[in-house]
């Protein structure tokens, strides 16, 4: 199985569709709640016309991190050790939730080794007083009932009992309780929105109307301090659109790239 050492951990990924170099790249950064597992619906779709790289962050399912290790604060370090290892010189970077804290502190850092960056369901750890208000309404709210998952939601449950199972098998690959993936998370610290606006390349925001994880109004907060930023909301979808509605999600991607 292929794997990357890198300091304090071991990373998995797999790479699908033409070798690294003679086609474009997407990357594919997953949440906190998945895997390399959780893209099943992208990769079947996209590697005919791009190479496609997906991986495990620390400590999560097949990577492993040492004890005592930094957590989400290595995660844009891991990826690109990831992308030299695999000789990926620029990419498209898709991330997902958790994925974002990764992908967008990567896009600030290494600018030129990204083409265009999907941020699905995630403001990547940006932080400012707004941001946290809009984001208190759902801390202050009722939560979700005991059986469902947040990142799926009621309707996945409700409307696609089976990707709802497929859901929580796939997040239970993760040894990790909910409390040390967040601990893992929050390590990585919070990026100042104002950061956002040193974004140069491409962004695409994809939403779901329904996230209960983090709100639709942290978009609202968000995106215009991005120049050029795409938005898309998807109806009837929550916190995870790319497993809800992969069809939906699959054909922003799409268009997205075609006009970038």
């Amino acid at each position: 199985m292929p794997y990357v050492d890198v300091p304090d951990a071991r990373i998995y990924y797999e790479l699908h569709g033409p070798p690294a170099g003679s086609a474009e790249t997407i990357v594919f950064a997953h949440g906190l709640g998945g895997n390399h597992l959780s893209w099943w619906q992208q990769v079947p779709h996209f590697r005919d016309r791009f190479t496609c790289l997906v991986f495990d962050h620390r400590g999560f399912a097949r990577s492993t991190e040492h004890a005592g290790g930094p957590g989400a604060a290595a995660f844009a370090d891991d990826l690109r050790l990831l992308l030299d290892a695999t000789g990926v010189d620029v990419a498209t970077l898709v991330a997902q939730s958790m994925g974002g804290w990764t992908c967008l502190r990567f896009a600030l850092r290494w600018p030129e080794r990204v083409r265009r960056l999907v941020l699905c369901d995630t403001h990547g750890g940006l932080a400012s007083d707004e941001i946290e208000r809009a984001w208190s309404l759902v801390r202050r709210g009722e939560p979700p009932p005991p059986d469902v998952h947040p990142a799926a939601g009621a309707r996945m449950l409700r409307e696609q009992p089976a990707l709802d199972f497929l859901y929580r098998e796939i997040d239970a690959l993760t040894p990790l309780t909910v409390e040390q993936r967040l601990k893992t998370m929050h390590a990585a610290g919070a990026t100042p929105l104002a950061d956002a606006a040193a974004l140069r390349v491409p962004v695409q925001f994809i939403w779901g109307e329904e996230d209960i994880v983090i709100p639709p109004a942290v978009l609202d907060i968000v995106a215009p301090r991005i120049e050029g930023a795409r938005v898309a909301r998807v109806p009837e979808a929550g916190h995870s659109v790319y497993f809800e509605r992969a069809a939906a999600f699959n054909a922003i991607v799409d268009a997205f790239i075609a006009e970038t």
